[in-house]
């Protein structure tokens, strides 16, 4: 199955040049998938929101071969589990990657769903984990090193790679193939106004579209992920701002003073006015250099 993906992969490359867009899985075999009469719906307005995914995939986008660092980036678009905003905080962050010569793959991870999926809390992460895993398999053909792919996630994308840095250890589907036996930490990521606690300061839609309702207190804890760092967690690159009234700051607070008080290299940027979602921040004077400053953060790493 390792040498079907690759030659679906080779041969998407030969047909699309640098972007390609991969399986994460091969054909009916989706762990925790049901088959329904569930579609998956894309909608275009000021940005391409994305719902009910199915198949879940990496979108890859590649610097030119001169330019590139050797670094990876996998990409969570945010949207509180229930939509992917693709675009705004996917293939748009993609583009600004390649610019700095970081090759960037954009996860269309499925949402959770009551009627196409099993465990559905616990399908985002299965399909996180299988993306690095699918990534780091196939490093030299994206022309990276194995050791320097890392991940970004914006507000509930960032809850998921923050649940992906706490939790890359966890087995939480069976293995189907050689890739499932390669690592799926990331080795490093950055964390744009992530939901970050599933507690009183959470983002209400968020943490119920993914644990319900009604949780217990240990899964609360389980996706609470200030609560879950390691000394193996990721150094960490965080942002938010201030007024976010949808996801509070004190969400990117508490995962700064975890990571720090485990001695895990972190630096954050907490900016006085932005909202919510403001993705490149390109229109605004005072957030749309976040961005540069991220690139510095992982040119310091290398």
């Amino acid at each position: 199955m390792k040498n079907i993906l690759l030659f679906m992969f080779l041969v998407s490359v030969k047909i699309a040049g640098q972007d390609t867009i991969m399986p994460l899985w091969p054909k009916d075999n989706i762990p925790n998938h049901l088959n329904s009469v569930e579609k998956e719906l894309h909608e275009q307005n000021e940005i391409l929101r994305i719902s009910k995914v199915q198949k879940p995939t990496i979108e890859v986008y590649l610097p030119s071969k001169l330019n590139a660092t050797g670094e990876a980036v996998l990409i969570f678009p945010g949207g509180g589990y229930r939509i992917l905003a693709y675009d705004w905080e996917g293939t748009d962050i993609a583009k600004f990657f390649n610019t700095k010569g970081i090759a960037a793959m954009v996860v269309k991870y499925r949402l959770p769903s009551d009627v196409s999926q099993t465990n559905k809390k616990f399908v985002p992460l299965i399909d996180a984990q299988r993306a690095v895993r699918l990534v780091r398999s196939n490093a030299e053909h994206f022309n990276v090193r194995p050791d320097k792919i890392g991940v970004i996630g914006f507000s509930a994308g960032g809850h998921l790679a923050a649940t992906l840095g706490t939790h890359f250890n966890e087995k939480v589907y069976e293995p189907i193939d050689s890739y499932d036996a390669v690592s799926a930490r990331p080795d490093f990521m950055a964390l744009g106004y992530p939901v970050i606690s599933f507690g009183e300061i959470t983002h209400q839609g968020t943490k119920e579209n993914l644990i319900g309702e009604n949780p217990s207190e240990d899964l609360v804890d389980y996706f609470s992920n200030d609560k879950q760092v390691t000394e193996l967690t990721p150094a960490t690159f965080l942002m938010h701002a201030t007024d976010d009234t949808v996801v509070p700051v004190e969400n990117s607070l508490l995962f700064y003073t975890a990571v720090k008080e485990k001695g895990i290299s972190a630096t954050m940027h907490i900016y006085p006015k932005g909202g919510h979602g403001f993705g490149l921040g390109l229109h605004d004077g005072h957030l749309k250099d976040w961005g540069d400053r991220m690139i510095d953060w992982i040119a310091s790493l290398r």
